[in-house]
Formats: C-alpha cells, sequence, structure tokens
C-alpha cells in the first residue's frame, strides 16, 4: 500500500500533463481546421451563393467560428478572425505581395486571400498546481493561418470590411 501512495502523486501529475498537451494539441488542430475551412470557401464563393447583403469577408469570418467547435464563439471570437487580401507579385518580380485588404477590388480573382487567428487564448483542461494554496492557469495563446488564390469568377461577392 506505501508503494502505491509513492506512486500516485507522480501518476497523476504526467496524467495531468499528458492532458494539458492534448487539449492544446486538439485546440489547435481544432482552429487551423476552422480556418482552412473558411479559407476554401472564400476562395470560391460567388455574389449569387451569399445570403441578401452579405459580404465575402464577413461570410468567411462567419465560416471559420461555424467550423471551429466552440473556440470561437460570439464577439469575443470574432474579434480574433482576420481576412486580408493580397495582390501577388508580377511572375517575374521578387517583392512582396501587396496588401489591398481595404481596397473595393481587394476580392479580385487571382489575388491571395489569408484567413487567419491570431492569438486566440486558451485555456488549459486541469489547473496546474506548485502549492498547496494555489492553483495557476496558464493561458496559451494560438493562432492558424490559411491562405489561397481567389478562383476567377464572372460574379464576384462584395468584399466587405477587412481585415
Amino acid at each position: 500500500m506505501l508503494e502505491f501512495t509513492f506512486a500516485l502523486l507522480p501518476l497523476l501529475a504526467m496524467s495531468t500533463v499528458l492532458l494539458d498537451i492534448a487539449w492544446a494539441v486538439y485546440a489547435q488542430a481544432s482552429v487551423q481546421r476552422a480556418v482552412r475551412m473558411a479559407c476554401r470557401v472564400g476562395i470560391t464563393l460567388t455574389n449569387s451563393q451569399m445570403a441578401h447583403n452579405a459580404t465575402l469577408t464577413s461570410t468567411v469570418k462567419s465560416a471559420v467560428q461555424t467550423n471551429g467547435f466552440g473556440f470561437l464563439n460570439g464577439t469575443t471570437g470574432l474579434a480574433y478572425i482576420r481576412v486580408n487580401y493580397y495582390l501577388p507579385p508580377a511572375p517575374s518580380s521578387s517583392s512582396a505581395a501587396t496588401d489591398v485588404s481595404t481596397q473595393t477590388n481587394g476580392n479580385a480573382p487571382g489575388n491571395i486571400m489569408q484567413v487567419s487567428v491570431q492569438g486566440l487564448p486558451v485555456n488549459p483542461l486541469l489547473p496546474q498546481i506548485f502549492s498547496w494554496k494555489d492553483a495557476e492557469y496558464n493561458i496559451q495563446h494560438i493562432s492558424a493561418y490559411a491562405a489561397d488564390v481567389i478562383e476567377p469568377s464572372n460574379d464576384p461577392p462584395p468584399i466587405g470590411t477587412a481585415p
């Protein structure tokens, strides 16, 4: 019985660490999937597929929230989602892409759409106990990015307010 007592505390500590690491990996994977799915939706949408008075940026942000498994709910989660539009450089150029997110034609076919979640705080599943009096929650911040080229369309949707 004494041996079990000595083994129990390290076993619980290792189990807690394992659960916290698994939770962080799940959160990162869920947010990355949501960003990737929303980017796929955004590059293929046309104006006729949009809801009435909806914009491309708001639809993409909504798609991130829908696919985010609850990590990005409400206006708090919406504040972490960004949608940027970039004009790629000429094929023979070595310059960087130009940010055209504030222009009305930023969602033109051939431009790059980047969907991101930046600095989303995720609480650990279990607290870290360092003393008998304190339980500490070390908040982790995760980020996820996805980008793709906007497909050609004869009916592009309105861009809306970006990022």
